[in-house]
This record gives C-alpha cells, sequence and structure tokens, in this order.
C-alpha cells in the first residue's frame, strides 16, 4: 500500500461472529481498508461509531436488541454517515432493504457474501470495491453531514438551491424533440437516486421509462413499488410482454435482462436470463443495445450512479443513431464510475446534478420549463 494514502475505516455490526469475522477478514484482505470496531447489534454499533468515527458503517438489517433499521434512524439523524446494508435474498429482506436505502443507507450487500459462498471471489471484490469507493468519496460524506434526512417517504418537490448546481453542464442544446423512449442505466447509489427522481416527473412526461438497476431478484419489485407509491407515472417491475409507452417505468428484473421487440406498432418487453456469461444481469448495455436496435429511433440514453462502465456501449449505439445522453455528475453519485466512463468518452451531451435531473430531462423532450409541470403528489 502507499503509504501516502489514508485507509479506509470501517465499523461492522452484526449479530453473527461468524459474519463479522468473515467480513473483516475480506475487507482487510486488501491493505487499503481497516477495520477500526466491530459490535454484536445496532446500540453497541451506535456507541462504537461515536468512538471511532468510521468512514463507512457496514450492518445487518435482521439483529436482536436493535435491528438495523432502527440504528440506521439513528445514524442517519445524529452521524449521518455512509451505510453499508447486510440484508437476506428474501422478499421480507428485499422489503426492509428498500427502507433502508429510503432512510439513507448508500447500498446493500445481500447476506449470502460468507465463505460458504461458491462465488466468494466476485462477492468479495465486490465489496471491497463498495467499500473504499464510498468510503473515499468526500462529496457523498458531506451531502449525509449536511443533509441529515430521516426519511424520503415523500420526496421534495420543491426548487432546491443546490450545492451543486452550478455544476450541471449542457454540452449540447438537442435539436429534436422527437425521442421515443428513455433508456437509464444506473448501479451503486440508484435506489437512493431513483427515490429521489422518478417521482418529480409529471403524469405528462412523454416518453415511456426503461431502467437497468443492479439489483438481485426480489429487490427490483421491491424497488419498483416503493417508487410507484410516490409518483405520478406508473412504476412497475418489467413483465414479458408489458409494452413500453408513455405514462410508464419499467425495472428490469434483479437476475434477467430486459430486451425488447416489435409488437404491431408497439415495442413489447422480453424477459430472458440469456445471456447468462455478462457481468452484470440485467445489465444496462444489453437493455440499450435492445432499444436502439429495435425501435430504430432517436432514444434519451441516462447513466447515473454506478461502479464500472456497463451502459458506455449502449449509450455510444444512442449517439450513434441520433439520440441524446445524459450524465449524472460527479458531487451527486455515490460512486462515480458508470457516468464517468461516458463523460470521459465524450459522448455526454448534458452532465446533471441528481436534483436537477428530472427537470432537465422533462426540458430536453418537451422544450418547456419543468415548473409549469410539477407534479403534486398525494402521500
Amino acid at each position: 500500500m502507499n503509504s501516502l494514502i489514508r485507509p479506509v475505516t470501517v465499523i461492522i455490526i452484526d449479530d453473527s461472529a461468524f459474519m463479522r469475522k468473515s467480513i473483516s477478514m475480506m475487507l482487510e484482505s486488501d491493505p487499503e481498508i481497516k477495520i477500526v470496531a466491530t459490535a454484536r447489534d445496532g446500540k453497541e454499533g451506535i456507541e462504537k461509531i461515536k468512538e471511532f468515527r468510521p468512514d463507512v458503517v457496514t450492518m445487518d438489517i435482521e439483529m436482536p436488541g436493535m435491528d438495523g433499521l432502527s440504528a440506521l434512524k439513528i445514524i442517519m439523524n445524529e452521524m449521518p454517515l455512509p451505510v453499508l446494508m447486510f440484508s437476506s435474498l428474501t422478499t421480507e429482506g428485499a422489503d426492509a432493504t428498500i427502507e433502508a436505502l429510503n432512510l439513507g443507507a448508500v447500498d446493500f450487500i445481500s447476506k449470502d457474501l460468507s465463505y460458504v459462498s461458491l462465488n466468494i471471489t466476485n462477492k468479495r471484490s465486490e465489496l471491497i470495491a463498495k467499500v473504499k469507493s464510498i468510503g473515499r468519496n468526500a462529496a457523498l460524506r458531506l451531502r449525509l453531514k449536511n443533509s441529515r434526512k430521516k426519511s424520503l417517504e415523500l420526496p421534495q418537490l420543491t426548487k432546491k438551491t443546490s450545492s451543486t448546481a452550478h455544476q450541471s453542464r449542457m454540452v449540447n442544446t438537442p435539436s429534436r424533440r422527437d425521442f421515443r423512449a428513455l433508456v437509464l442505466g444506473i448501479s451503486t447509489g440508484g435506489p437512493f437516486a431513483l427515490l429521489q427522481m422518478i417521482p418529480k416527473l409529471p403524469e405528462s412526461f412523454p416518453l415511456g421509462i426503461a431502467i437497468v438497476q443492479h439489483m438481485p431478484p426480489r429487490f427490483t419489485k421491491s424497488l419498483a413499488e416503493r417508487i410507484n407509491s410516490f409518483s405520478a407515472l406508473s412504476v412497475r417491475e418489467a413483465e414479458e410482454n408489458d409494452i413500453l409507452e408513455p405514462g410508464f417505468v419499467f425495472l428490469a428484473p434483479g437476475g434477467k435482462h430486459m430486451t425488447f421487440r416489435k409488437s404491431g406498432g408497439d415495442i413489447a418487453i422480453k424477459i430472458s436470463e440469456q445471456p447468462a456469461e455478462t457481468l452484470y444481469r440485467p445489465s444496462v448495455d444489453i437493455m440499450v443495445s435492445s432499444a436502439v436496435e429495435t425501435i430504430n429511433a432517436p432514444l434519451l440514453g441516462v447513466i447515473m450512479t454506478g461502479m464500472g462502465k456497463d451502459g458506455l456501449e449502449g449509450m455510444k449505439k444512442v449517439k450513434a443513431r441520433g439520440g441524446y445522453v445524459a450524465a449524472q455528475n460527479e458531487e451527486s453519485c455515490v460512486v462515480y464510475g458508470m457516468p464517468k466512463a461516458v463523460v470521459d468518452e465524450g459522448i455526454a451531451d448534458a452532465v446533471v446534478p441528481l436534483d436537477e435531473m428530472h427537470s432537465v430531462l422533462y426540458q430536453i423532450t418537451t422544450g418547456k420549463s419543468y415548473e409549469s409541470e410539477r407534479p403534486v403528489l398525494q402521500h
């Protein structure tokens, strides 16, 4: 390790001694991560956080005594910092995880992350990459410290004077308004971002929206239901033969690919586990590439917070077919990986803070001010 690089400090909160040991061993296999403390439940975890002030906390959701959700509420209200939740791969675990992300957790790791996992090498790499990326994101830590959000139960719909507003950069003004659909790729930090953005789109938004969010099975359904409960648009986990049309937002189901086919004059959704050898399933590149080829008309492409570069090849195709590409800016991303790949390639027409994305997309597609169409949601 470069001696000039300060290690990312981590506290692990989990009632299982096996999991505390496993997570510690996995993380400390990287010399740039240091475990400063562990705790057996939420109450002890809060005490350790106050004492050690770590860069990142990993926390189980299901614990006796003070559980993860109860502890998270206190952490985000009194000492906001990046929290990664550990969740079981069950419907109940998915619902609880979405609630945790709603309360301010930045991301989650599935509970099958242990040394009994057959895919432990990839899992360990995923955990290390997330901890390092999130732990070194100074802008994220500052936003958490300044926001002290208790909950996102009803997203703020008033116009904000964002500290990152000046970072918005429109490279090219759209020369057309005849986009046929909006295709969006997102990963680490995505549930929070989608909960902030989608409910702010008005019912009159003129495009059907297809989203790939990197998540396991069950989690995408819980996320879609949560976003839908706050949205003027109909948000759902995509199913075979759904029609991509205005008024609807479709999330690709976790563990499967979402592609498209023509059905008369409509664009129908196809759901499949193939190709199985892709790094991500669902894959942004596969979804966007299919949309470009099937729709065969200009698309509005959006790439948001996430690790890696899934979506880059798809967004190149969007541009080549006369479409428009918007990327989330670095300051508002949890992990500036996927948007960075698009920006570095020079294909981003707009670089936009999260809290302006909804209004920029509305203006791009309609040429109108978002303020005149701001949705009024019922809680």
